[in-house]
């Protein structure tokens, strides 16, 4: 379980065009949502959509960039502003020096602050997830909720182990993750993605695709970062409420035995120390479930919004 669970939350980005190849068609999920306001905070780019209403900050997760938010903003971004942000090394952008995670968390409190955006929330998959709780927790009286997307706050089945195992396992991970070429890079994250992304393989395969345009060092860099870190003795300090988007889908989980209450039951268990957390589930979905479930999804995340 341990294994299959850590690997599931690792990793998705996959081939790209090379030269000699014949232009591909038009991908359908692609960025296609045309912003109001396209600008740059430090590495991090960032597009906004809509003028009104509470700001809500996307944040997508590893190799992933604000295609990844496209069904979600033109729901929302009648009611809300929403600012869509692609982290550095991601989507075609370069990497930022030093630590990745560092430079996101900076990126995005530069945001809230030169934009003097007033209690947003902040919404993230993945990694997203796992920035959006740490800023939560860095910035309390900032951010007014918190939704997470198959992002938690240590790693599945990481949780019993101490830092320096973390620390440990994780550069061990992206050691043997590290692709020979450009080629192997893609081929491993085309597996990745029709073996824990999607659950249609075509789907799978357009989003390939499209987070191949992101950096395979920093993609591995996040990954060693984030697997290294644990913040459950930050949740206490989150003040605002959060949503945990879990998504199940029972032929993948039976082979960790887990039901569907079994998972909900531990990934509160993970959450369980920010004091306004809850935990709702999705199911048929894999780690994308914005694609694989994107009306439920948007409704949770609706639902959540309408209860600040």
């Amino acid at each position: 379980m341990i294994a299959r669970l850590v690997l599931a939350m690792m990793v998705a980005a996959a081939a790209p065009a090379f030269a000699a190849d014949p232009a591909p068609p038009p991908n359908r999920f692609a960025a296609t949502l045309v912003p109001a306001e396209r600008f740059e905070v430090g590495t991090m780019l960032v597009e906004r959509h809509g003028q009104r209403g509470r700001p809500l900050i996307l944040i997508p997760g590893l190799a992933s960039g604000s295609w990844v938010w496209q069904g979600t903003a033109r729901q929302l971004m009648g009611d809300y502003t929403v600012y869509i942000v692609t982290l550095p090394g991601f989507d075609g952008r370069a990497p930022a020096p030093g630590k990745q995670m560092e430079a996101a968390q900076r990126a995005l409190a530069q945001l809230i602050d030169t934009r003097k955006l007033v209690k947003p929330v902040l919404v993230g998959h993945s990694l997203g997830g796992v920035l959006a709780l740490s800023l939560a927790a860095q910035m309390p009286e900032r951010i007014a909720g918190v939704v997470s997307i198959d992002g938690l706050p240590v790693f599945p089945g990481a949780e019993d182990l101490t830092a320096r195992q973390r620390e440990q396992m994780a550069q061990s991970l992206a050691r043997r993750m590290a692709p020979a070429d450009q080629r192997a890079f893609a081929a491993q994250q085309q597996d990745y993605m029709r073996g824990t992304g999607v659950l249609d393989m075509a789907r799978a395969d357009e989003l390939a695709k499209l987070s191949a345009r992101s950096d395979p060092g920093a993609m591995l860099h996040y990954m060693a970062e984030t697997f290294a870190m644990d913040l459950r003795p930050q949740l206490p300090k989150i003040t605002a409420p959060v949503l945990l988007i879990a998504p199940y889908f029972e032929p993948d989980a039976v082979q960790h035995e887990l039901t569907e209450e079994t998972k909900k039951t531990y990934y509160a268990s993970l959450i369980e120390a920010a004091p306004r957390a809850q935990v709702v589930m999705v199911s048929p979905a894999r780690h994308f479930a914005m694609f694989d479930q994107p009306e439920r999804v948007n409704e949770a995340i609706r639902t959540f919004l309408k209860a600040l």
